[in-house]
């Protein structure tokens, strides 16, 4: 098997009926997010002054995806002058995000009501606000299901996407990406009694759900043409957003979940009835999605990505350890992405 493994040592903890409260959130505020935060309006063009223009590599060429980014630059251009120039209350960031993924981009119901987005993703998009307009709270968020990220980019209803994205080379062909600010892999969930071991043979004939769009499906679909799958395994269940994998496994209409390993633990504290099963079998990074000819915007991001990274008290490793520890545990070795490296001038 081509499969590249990290190790990684989780821990669940958490109930089934927190899980519960998660998923009845998620259901009422799928379409809409507060008032507070729902206004936005559409984004701008492309390059920017004081920068060398250079698209990013196209998919048909790609090879090491992670790398295939902008280099860092705090120059605006017309994208970013587009989001400046809003206006009163419009005047915000506009971001895709996640509201179901526990401790990433969620909704708490413990938070006295407010039930305000927190989680790692949510971190990096106030960090990225407060940089570009100057207010960490500029930000109107939509929650964008896991389907929908690259037309909600395409479309012009989002500036950007933070969403537990993985760079990959198809996706590339539609939007540009940040460089690196997460390191993961695909992994498997599955109920504790279950009988499946890990991404082997154990899966034969055992229903297995994905997410559409996701980087999941389009490994396992890979990997079942080159036969690095077992041929019998059953992906046909998808959905539009990971989380109701979960809800699906709870209620025995599949058999195991593939997703990322770091969205897994998450699912994996939520209700101690499931666990991780075997090693990751990839290694993938998250980025920062944006449009394909937004290059100021890309450069921006990536400069507030090497101070993210390099911030010891309140930057990457201060949302580790705030949302992700109790999760993934203290070691961030396996998780930090490596040193960006970026394309060159052109």
């Amino acid at each position: 098997m081509r499969a590249r493994r990290l190790r990684a040592s989780l821990r669940g903890w958490g109930g089934v009926g927190a899980m519960a409260v998660v998923c009845a959130l998620a259901v009422l505020f799928a379409l809409l997010l507060p008032a507070a935060r729902s206004h936005g309006g559409d984004t701008g063009g492309t390059g920017g002054p004081g920068v060398t223009r250079g698209s990013q590599t196209r998919a048909e060429e790609c090879a090491d995806p992670e790398e295939q980014t902008l280099a860092p630059s705090a120059a605006d251009g017309p994208t970013i002058d587009a989001i400046k120039s809003r206006t009163g209350e419009k005047r915000k960031l506009v971001v895709g995000v996640d509201q179901n993924s526990y401790r990433w981009g969620y909704r708490d119901p413990n938070s006295g009501g407010t039930a305000e987005l927190e989680g790692f993703d949510i971190d990096l998009v106030h960090r990225i606000a407060e940089d570009i307009l100057g207010d960490p709270d500029a930000v109107q968020f939509k929650a964008i299901p896991t389907d929908q990220r690259i037309p909600a980019i395409q479309d012009g209803r989002v500036d950007m996407v933070v969403r537990t994205m993985t760079i990959n080379c198809d996706r590339m062909k539609d939007v540009a990406f940040s460089a690196p600010y997460f390191r993961t892999g695909q992994q498997l969930l599955a109920p504790r009694s279950s009988p499946i071991t890990g991404y082997d043979g154990s899966l034969a004939g055992k229903k297995i759900c994905t997410a559409a769009g996701s980087t999941a499906y389009s490994t396992l679909e890979q990997d079942r043409a080159d036969g690095d799958l077992v041929a019998s395994a059953d992906l046909s269940t998808t959905v539009p957003n990971q989380l109701d994998c979960l809800v699906r496994l709870q209620l025995g209409e599949v058999d195991a979940v593939v997703t990322d390993g770091a969205l897994a633990a998450s699912q994996a504290a939520q209700d101690p009835t499931v666990q991780l099963k075997g090693d990751p079998f990839t290694t993938e990074y998250y980025g920062v999605a944006m449009k394909k000819d937004a290059d100021d915007l890309v450069r921006r991001v990536n400069r507030i990505l090497v101070e993210f990274r390099e911030d010891t008290t309140g930057g990457w490793q201060r949302s580790y350890d705030v949302w992700l520890s109790e999760t993934l545990g203290r070691d961030t070795a396996k998780y930090r992405p490596p040193d960006p490296r970026y394309l060159r001038k052109s």
